[in-house]
């Protein structure tokens, strides 16, 4: 029953939109933004109603985009839990393209339980007695408790805004009390949006402190992988070189993606037509695919200059030290694909402007065509123009219509050889 009237919302808003978007009536953008916040709003108060269970029941059921949209609405204190009833492939595929509503300042604490994490929400210090975490994970969190849980486990946490003002060289290093800090960027690619979002990771006494602004992907991922898989990671820095490794996954998910949106583009360019404004619609979706394509070409540099930090510090056992080797080499397999991506899309890009050009040429053919077959009737007209005397034409009753009729044949002889020649098409 909840799934047909979730159905029933996502068709009448496909409908609506389809109807504002063919009639041309005032304020279009307006009516459509209401109409569609109307039902987004219908849409949370049904997912409030209904069990985590039922709701996992209900988006492994629907189709992808669908899942998308409802997945956006899913309260944010709840979309672990729903995740981990999902099918595998469902949960991946939301809890790297979807993002729940109303992210907040969230701490959270996992420590392992029978080789699985389990998460604790920390509210106060009170939450941290009695725990043995192995990774402290701070989403959006304020000065105040970046402090509180600093003088808990004796460090100072940073804020992340902060680190983006660093020398790359300056944001992997080890202190004398044996904090290892690597200052990361971490890629952020969701639906007409794409970034790096800087990450602060601490790895102190066993325990790794993750500080950032917003929730990302890749960590979603990792939490879920650990919560549901026994023995996916053992101590903190087996958790750091996998969030180190999803990123990596990440990445190749993002340039997947691209591949796909390209190949959309790329019909659409080598297609016989383009009018000038499919064309610029097409530079604007291949522009955006190229600052994606260069936001994961940085995103695996930075890791790989984490990963390479971490080995030749040597602080890895000789299994997180094969761990470490995979990810570099999974990372030097997707530099490839980047290179290929970057020429792909300089190609797409020529190919368009080339018809931009092919378009502005034919304009530009007209007129010249006009301005040659024009040449010969302002000629004739300039000379019956001067009124020259011995013209016997002047003094002739049909002299006028004459001139006039000797123009048009001028006009069209051009013509006619231009388009013999194949010249006029």
């Amino acid at each position: 029953m909840a799934q047909k009237t979730i159905e029933e919302l996502i068709q009448k808003q496909k409908l609506i939109e389809s109807l504002v978007h063919r009639q041309n009536i005032p304020r279009q953008d307006l009516v459509e933004s209401v109409v569609h916040r109307q039902h987004l709003a219908e849409l949370r108060e049904l997912l409030t109603q209904l069990d985590n269970a039922e709701t996992a029941s209900i988006l492994d059921r629907l189709s992808e985009e669908d899942a998308l949209l409802v997945w956006g609405q899913v309260d944010e204190n709840r979309a672990d839990d729903i995740l981990c009833e999902l099918s595998e492939d469902r949960r991946d595929m939301l809890a790297t393209q979807g993002g729940p509503v109303e992210t907040r300042s969230i701490i959270n604490a996992f420590e392992l339980s029978d080789g699985r994490l389990r998460q604790i929400l920390i509210t106060s210090t009170a939450d941290l007695e009695g725990i043995r975490p192995i990774w402290i994970d701070l989403v959006d969190a304020t000065k105040s408790d970046r402090l509180w849980i600093g003088e808990h486990f004796g460090l100072e946490l940073p804020d992340p805004e902060d680190l983006t003002d660093l020398e790359s060289s300056a944001r992997f290093y080890v202190k004398d009390n044996g904090e290892i800090h690597l200052h990361s960027d971490f890629l952020l690619d969701q639906e007409g949006t794409s970034g790096n979002v800087p990450v602060a990771l601490i790895l102190y006494r066993d325990v790794l402190f993750s500080v950032r602004q917003e929730e990302l992907p890749v960590f979603r991922l990792q939490r879920l992988r650990a919560r549901i898989q026994s023995g996916w990671v053992t101590d903190g820095m087996d958790m750091l070189l996998d969030l180190y490794a999803v990123n990596a996954e990440y990445s190749a998910d993002a340039l997947e993606d691209i591949y796909a949106a390209l190949g959309k583009v790329g019909k659409q360019v080598l297609s016989e037509t383009m009018t000038d404004v499919e064309a610029a619609r097409i530079l604007a979706a291949i522009a955006e695919e190229e600052d994606l394509n260069g936001r994961i070409r940085r995103n695996l540099m930075d890791t790989r200059r984490a990963v390479t930090f971490l080995i030749r510090r040597k602080v890895l056992s000789s299994e997180q030290f094969n761990d470490a080797k995979q990810i570099l080499r999974d990372i030097e397999s997707l530099d490839g694909h980047t290179s290929f991506l970057f020429d792909k899309i300089n190609f797409l890009m020529d190919a368009t402007v080339g018809f931009i050009n092919i378009n502005q040429n034919k304009i530009i053919k007209i007129f010249s065509v006009a301005s040659v077959a024009l040449l010969p009737p302002t000629l004739i007209a300039s000379i019956y123009g001067m009124n020259f005397r011995k013209l016997p034409e002047l003094d002739w009753q049909w002299g006028y219509p004459f001139a006039l009729a000797l123009m048009v044949i001028s006009v069209a002889i051009p013509l006619l050889l231009f388009r013999r020649k194949g010249w006029l098409k």
